[in-house]
């Protein structure tokens, strides 16, 4: 009698599974590390690095645990998606069974690595569990609100960098971390609303209550947000007697820039439904990041 085969998954379909090009996202955990170092009030060394680096790879196995119960949870409305039907647990190359047992592992290994570089971190990472799980059982059906949580999700990142190395946070830097995350988010929808619907049936519930002209607008908003938030926070006099200079405004350039050039390709090329995508390929943003990077270096540590 021949006995029925279990479900066969190669290693590599596991670790896509893992979406991690979705790490990139982690890299707002070494915001605040990057500025304290810049600043002589706080005793914050190179060696502090490797606590961020830490709380960084946390959130990276914390991220892949969600996004496991994400597509778990979704996959009979994924498999409507053109692109998302292509996942490893969508198109059935990875048990929905070991997917599970996988993301609790995933889960047990940050919140426990966490709690070990320093406990506050341990409970901000316990904080973005339970609002992505809330987001992935129902708040991602909520229209703004979903983008909200996107949003608080990259703020919870800037603060888990602060606190794994014990520095203090500029709320400045919050505000302009939550207004660049719900840019990109809202670029985001617009694309799944605009140029995905014209392919295929929307397939997140939320877009039902998305109008394109709506986002036109609040896409409009946040970006000028953030290009005020961002220009204020690097002229404000406790900025300036922070780092003991105000040339930080002489990165604003390179701000609007980025801003700019991402609108380009939201609107004019129809791209914007991977930012994470779009911030490793796009050889002008990369540029644009980069010189930004080595103009903030110099400013803060060569003044």
């Amino acid at each position: 009698m021949k006995t029925p085969s279990r479900p066969s998954f190669s290693p590599s379909a596991l670790f896509h599974a893992l979406r991690p090009a979705q790490w990139t996202k982690n890299a707002v955990v070494f915001a605040a590390y990057l500025f304290a170092l810049g600043d002589p009030e706080q005793a914050i060394g190179v060696a502090h690095g490797w606590l961020v680096a830490a709380a960084a790879l946390c959130f990276c196995l914390l991220s892949s645990a969600v996004y496991l119960l994400n597509d778990v949870r979704d996959r009979d409305q994924d498999r409507l998606h053109p692109t998302k039907k292509l996942r490893p647990i969508v198109s059935g190359a990875v048990p929905v069974s070991t997917a599970l047992i996988l993301s609790v592992i995933l889960a047990v290994i940050a919140l426990t690595g966490a709690f070990l570089v320093h406990p506050h971190l341990a409970q901000v990472l316990f904080a973005y569990a339970g609002i992505q799980v809330l987001y992935t059982f129902g708040l991602k059906r909520v229209a703004l609100v979903d983008v909200f949580v996107i949003a608080g999700g990259f703020v919870l990142r800037a603060l888990a960098g602060a606190v794994a190395i014990e520095a203090e946070i500029s709320p400045w830097l919050l505000l302009c971390t939550l207004l660049l995350a719900l840019f990109l988010a809202l670029c985001k929808r617009r694309h799944e609303k605009v140029v995905l619907s014209e392919v295929s049936p929307v397939t997140r519930a939320s877009m039902n209550a998305y109008d394109a002209r709506l986002l036109d607008q609040l896409i409009a908003i946040v970006s000028a947000a953030t290009i005020v938030c961002y220009a204020l926070y690097t002229l404000w006099p406790d900025t300036v007697m922070k780092f003991g200079t105000s040339k930080l405004g002489f990165t604003i350039p390179f701000v609007l820039f980025g801003i700019f050039r991402y609108l380009d390709l939201v609107y004019r090329h129809e791209k914007g439904g991977h930012p994470e995508r779009i911030l490793l390929t796009d050889p002008p943003l990369l540029i644009d990041l980069a010189l930004y990077g080595i103009c903030v270096m110099v400013i803060i540590f060569w003044r």
